[in-house]
């Protein structure tokens, strides 16, 4: 926590009620939402706009974050030009085996690129609703958080000169390396952490996708798993040592082990393309309670990080923006404090959800790979209730979708 007072020649400071820092899905949802209720407010990103509207991110989202966002006014690109999946299949064994989730439960994923929707919320926000948005800003420090007189002051990539913004509010949708977290007195917070102890290799392939849903396979040598990102674009994922150096990952060698993790009889070969982004992603989560000190809340990966395995990152950031932003809102509208003062509790007890959902999903991509007969032995048996099991099918439905009535 930073409580110094800003450089003496900085410009007449301005005031707002909200501070967002962090132009993200979370941050760029908690904008909007304000400025539908005629509520000032700045965005402060690191980044510039070319950039975040580029950036390579999570593509899925759970049904009922797009009815938010509709509700909200921020679907409509979404809703014309997303893909709806309507299953998945595992594939372990040598054989295929469909998960047909919307048949099971009525809902289904929309598969949306995250770049595509930080275009959308970033143009409703500074070009329709005339939001403040700042770019490449540098050096951002929060001051005074834990009183009710908080500002934030950064340098201004211009001028080079420090300015101050006073507010009511900070929000820090930052992401797991900004500056938000990093101010939450120690004495007063948890961050609870697990390392899975494997890598995954991300991959985003030039090719169309080879199947018409989301592929996992199941596999000795490690987990593969298929997402269609585009007609012409696939992401690929394939279990690798962490820490380890994507450029050890040939063109040859990706396509050999994905054509044997994803092998299933009948179905047709990848379709292979130019590699386009290779990087190495260790797997680990964290979570940071509670998500409040003082004027400062948390949301999206400032507060929780959960490991792409089960898809929830981006479900889990706009779940938290819904929370914040509409309780930011009936505070400053309302005096309505309600919103606020559950807001830690209300996003943990999904993001606790989805972390559990997690680690029982990395055990069944990871479990025939770990080495150890027995874990292998019950993975399987775990695949195979999934497809025995009505009960046990609608229990992973429920979760893959995020669909339970209450968390």
């Amino acid at each position: 926590m930073t409580h110094s007072s800003p450089h003496a020649n900085s410009p007449s400071p301005q005031r707002v009620p909200v501070v967002v820092i962090g132009a993200g899905p979370a941050g760029l949802t908690v904008g909007n939402i304000l400025r539908a209720a005629s509520i000032d407010c700045v965005v402060l990103e690191a980044e510039s706009r070319k950039f975040i509207e580029q950036r390579p991110r999570a593509g899925v989202i759970e049904e009922w974050a797009v009815r938010g966002l509709e509700q909200r006014g921020l679907a409509g690109n979404l809703l014309e030009r997303a893909q709806r999946h309507t299953m998945c299949e595992f594939r372990f064994g040598g054989r295929g085996h469909r998960f047909p989730y919307t048949e099971l439960t009525g809902h289904h994923h929309f598969v949306y690129p995250q770049p595509l929707l930080v275009t959308d919320l970033v143009r409703e926000y500074a070009d329709v609703r005339g939001g403040d948005i700042r770019f490449g800003v540098r050096d951002v420090r929060l001051h005074n958080t834990d009183t009710d007189r908080p500002s934030v002051s950064y340098l201004c990539p211009e001028t080079g000169r420090r300015q101050l913004i006073h507010c009511d509010f900070v929000a820090g949708c930052d992401g797991a390396r900004g500056v938000t977290r990093s101010a939450l007195p120690p004495e007063r917070t948890r961050i609870a952490r697990h390392d899975y102890g494997i890598g995954w290799l991300a991959l985003l392939a030039e090719a169309p996708p080879s199947s018409d849903c989301v592929l996992f396979g199941v596999h000795p040598h490690g987990f593969a798993g298929h997402m269609a990102r585009s007609p012409e674009v696939t992401r690929y994922y394939l279990q690798c040592p962490p820490g380890d150096d994507p450029e050890n990952w040939s063109h040859e060698r990706v396509w050999t082990e994905l054509r044997q993790r994803l092998a299933a009889a009948d179905a047709p070969p990848l379709t292979e393309g130019r590699l386009l982004e290779k990087r190495v992603l260790d797997m680990h989560d964290y979570v940071v309670e509670p998500m409040v000190s003082g004027r400062l809340f948390l949301a999206g990966d400032a507060a929780h990080l959960t490991a792409p395995i089960a898809a929830k990152g981006m479900n889990l950031a706009l779940h938290d923006a819904f929370l914040l932003g509409d309780s930011l809102a009936a505070h400053l509208t309302k005096g309505d404090d309600s919103g606020l003062d559950g807001y830690s509790e209300a996003c943990l007890r999904r993001v606790w959800d989805y972390q559990e959902f997690s680690q029982w999903l990395s055990d069944v991509y990871h479990g025939t790979a770990s080495g150890d007969p027995y874990r292998a032995g019950t993975t399987l048996a775990r695949l195979r209730r999934l497809f025995a099991s009505p009960a046990a099918a609608a229990a992973f439905a429920e979760q893959y979708l995020g669909t339970a009535a209450q968390f």
